[in-house]
């Protein structure tokens, strides 16, 4: 028998054509399929499809959130370091010009035939229970209070697991290039950044807006002795908060209220605070948002704002974030951010990119997940240890590649008469 006859292409050979034709260029990565053929570069990592199940998820959701939905489930996965691997993918849709796929009449009966001949086709499967299940209208406060319970109401345990003792869930500033220099050290020179900008004294009011777990509360309230008012929407938040200040006799310091941002009433604070919670309030809700940032805060009185950003064209966290991270998140330029500020009356004197800070912060909690990766499976479940490894290494690559930006965004609202009552330069901001 001849050669011709005996040698047929493997299955990844034939799924590497159809890709190539679906993304509009060879793919970047090695390719093995689940009958051990493979096809592509010999270097670097491996995209392994484990089952025919992976193909006909993709096939009825291409693009991002299929191939999530398989990563997450197992039954895609990614031999060697991840990380490289999505660099090489990104890069290549950069050079390349690679684009999402764009199934037509007949590139869909090709991928469909294609399925059939390899005993993938069949219905939909049905999504990864580690993805966000929301209803009600968008923004709406119910459904505003699920989409935060989805994310961080995981665990505390999960978070103590991964952050630092600061239990600091946000971009810290690394002031050291230091190896004994700690992603705790990070936070907390964050923690004092932000209180010297807000001109923090012992008695002033201060109003953390979506508190977290309470690092910048608890900071303020023990070395700057400033009386905070926490607000959170997480009741394991809350929980994990009002335990603290039990613990560390803070109680005529800190109130701990669990409740949406617009149920807040009140005013006259000296300085109010939202670190990374603008992304959650929504383009069309964003104005009123800072219409309240400008009515809680006294004249004179500062407001801090540290927000992510991202281009026009990709508002949100993206197809993956959204479903398993972040639902119905919304991040804008930094320009318009800033326009909006000032549009609510508040004056913007400072704007702080973090960017590169937030590579190395995520870096940390990704090594963090590694290395202790059977606590957190054995906590969480592999599903959603898998879930949060491609959300690390996806965002740290989104911050290192200026794909996402974060920002502290400080402002202040003036008096009647149009003074600011700020020092001529920010010099103790950094003494």
């Amino acid at each position: 028998m001849s050669t011709s006859q005996t040698t047929r292409p493997g299955v990844a050979h034939r799924l590497a054509a159809l890709a190539e034709t679906a993304l509009g260029g060879p793919l970047p990565l090695r390719l093995r399929a689940w009958d051990g053929s493979e096809t592509g570069p010999a270097e670097g990592p491996v995209v392994v499809l484990r089952s025919r199940r992976a193909l006909r998820r993709l096939l009825w959701q291409p693009g991002e959130l299929g191939l999530a939905q398989a990563y997450v489930t197992g039954e895609i996965d990614v031999v060697g370091d991840l990380t490289q691997g999505l660099r090489t993918m990104w890069a290549a849709a950069r050079e390349r010009r690679l684009h999402a796929p764009r199934l037509g009449l007949a590139e869909l009966a090709r991928a469909t035939g294609s399925a059939v001949l390899l005993g993938a086709a069949g219905p939909r499967p049905p999504a990864p229970a580690s993805q966000a299940r929301l209803r009600g209208g968008l923004h709406s406060k119910a459904r505003d209070r699920a989409a935060i319970s989805h994310h961080y109401d995981l665990s505390n345990d999960f978070y103590r697991l991964l952050l630092d003792e600061t239990m600091a869930y946000s971009c810290g500033y690394w002031t050291s290039e230091e190896a004994d220099f700690t992603p705790a050290d990070a936070q907390r020179a964050k923690l004092e950044l932000v209180c010297r900008k807000l001109a923090l004294r012992p008695g002033a009011r201060l109003l953390d807006i979506g508190c977290g777990w309470g690092s910048l509360t608890l900071y303020a309230a023990e070395r700057h002795k400033v009386q905070v008012t926490a607000v959170t929407l997480s009741r394991e938040q809350a929980a994990h908060v009002r335990e603290q200040v039990t613990e560390r006799g803070l109680e005529n310091l800190v109130e701990v209220v669990c409740q949406d941002y617009r149920d807040i009433t009140g005013g006259g604070y000296d300085a109010v605070s939202t670190i990374e919670m603008g992304e959650h309030v929504g383009d069309a809700e964003y104005p009123a948002f800072t219409a309240a940032l400008h009515r809680l805060v006294r004249p004179q009185g500062r407001v801090l704002v540290q927000q992510m950003s991202r281009g026009a064209k990709a508002p949100g966290g993206g197809a993956f974030i959204e479903a398993y991270i972040a639902p119905d998140m919304h991040m804008r330029p930094l320009g318009e951010t800033v326009a909006l500020l000032e549009e609510a009356g508040l004056e913007v004197r400072s704007v702080e990119s973090l960017r590169e800070h937030y590579v190395r912060t995520i870096t940390a909690w990704h090594r963090t997940l590694e290395e202790r990766w059977d606590e957190f499976a054995g906590l969480v479940g592999e599903e959603t240890a898998r879930v949060w490894r491609l959300y690390l290494v996806g965002g740290a690559l989104a911050f290192e590649e200026r794909r996402m930006g974060v920002d502290q965004i400080l402002s202040v609202r003036p008096t009647s008469g149009g003074s600011a009552g700020m020092a001529a330069t920010p010099h103790d901001w950094y003494a």
